[in-house]
Parts: structure tokens; sequence; C-alpha cells
């Protein structure tokens, strides 16, 4: 089964290595990427991700000075069609705060990425992060099982 197979119908959500690979053209994992937002901006798949991506993908390029690549990054995240970026709400934080009491090795940020998924009615979250396990209701789809 490929990954598209394996979102499902979705909304899906989408962690922030997603947005990197495909911006900064990952050679491992650009062309998995590509396919699946190319699903996205097509209108055949939803998808969201959290609003702290944004802080994610914007630190490296601002610390840097490379003004051209943060402006990349927040137009990707802010007007790609089929793309919805979840807000950092009160909701948010206590549907974060709720998922690290519950699983108590998962991270703020991490927490903060799987309750946006959950909140937006996603049933998986792309990533490629090993610490994130799969949680009721949300498959935890690791990119590198593709290539």
């Amino acid at each position: 089964m490929g990954l598209r197979a394996a979102v499902g119908r979705g909304p899906v959500a989408l962690d922030t290595a997603v947005f990197i690979y495909f911006v900064e053209e990952d050679p491992v994992f650009v062309d998995l990427v590509q396919e699946l937002l190319a699903e996205v901006a097509a209108g055949r798949l939803g998808a969201v991700t959290s609003a702290l991506t944004l802080l994610e993908v914007l630190v490296v390029p601002l610390r840097s000075g490379n003004r051209p690549l943060a402006e990349r990054y927040e137009a990707l995240l802010t007007r790609s069609r089929g793309l919805r970026l979840v807000p950092l709400d009160l909701a948010q934080l206590r549907a974060a705060a709720q998922i690290r009491a519950t699983y108590p090795g998962i991270r703020t940020p991490d927490a903060l990425q799987l309750a946006a998924a959950l909140t937006a009615g996603c049933t998986a979250l792309v990533t490629n992060d090993r610490r994130l396990p799969s949680i009721p209701g949300l498959a935890v789809l690791k990119l590198s099982t593709w290539v």
C-alpha cells in the first residue's frame, strides 16, 4: 500500500517535516511529499497542519537572513489550496495538554500537532518523527516507511 492509500479519504494532518522536505527539495523525500501535496492542491485531499508549523519552518530562514525562503514557507502554509492552518487557540492548547497528560512521553510541539489533527477530524498524520506513536483514532504515518 502506498502513502496516498494509507492516508485515506482525508483530511490528513501534515507535520512540519513534510513542508521542509518539499520546499528544500530533500532528495530522499521530495517526490513522496510532492505527490501528496499535489493531491491537496488539486482538491482531491484536504489537509491541515498546526500553526506551530509556521513557527517551526520560519526559524532557520529568519536566523540566516534568508527572507525569500521564509516568504516561500509562509505563502505555502497560508495560501495553498486545500491546506488549512489550525490556529493555536485555547481549544487547541487544552487538547494538547490532554494529549500530554494521557501520553507522558509526547513533547509539547508534537502534542500541538496531534491536537490539530484530532480536532480537524483527521484519521492520519504524515510525519517522519519516530517518537510519535499512533494514538486511538489517528494513524501516524512515517514517511521513511515509503522510501
